[in-house]
């Protein structure tokens, strides 16, 4: 997966450019979808900031094959970022969790 990819897969399931952050909460690791997005005024990347952090983002997946439990979470999920609440996909690592370290990300 690209982050052209992933940024096609976001317009296809909510019409948004929506940010999108990795997390690590409590030692699990989520793919979070923001609520804010690219089209606002106020969104404080600009396009290329955007498509570099969704690079980095799909690679830190595809890394992880995790690829596609993010596809077929957003294609199933009713769920829509809003303010204030972000679309939290928990990442299913298995043994290898523990290999990775985010506290920086």
């Amino acid at each position: 997966m690209t982050g052209e990819q992933l940024h096609q897969l976001l317009l296809a399931k909510w019409g948004c450019s929506y940010d999108m952050q990795l997390r690590k909460i409590k030692g699990k690791i989520y793919v979070q979808v923001m609520w804010k997005y690219l089209e606002q005024a106020s969104f404080p990347l600009s396009e290329q900031e955007y498509a570099e952090n969704l690079n980095a983002i799909a690679t830190y997946i595809n890394g992880w094959n995790s690829v596609e439990q993010i596809q077929s979470y957003i294609h199933k999920t009713r769920d829509r970022p809003r303010l204030g609440k972000a679309v939290s996909i928990q990442l299913d690592l298995g043994e290898r969790n523990s290999e990775w370290i985010l506290d920086d990300v």
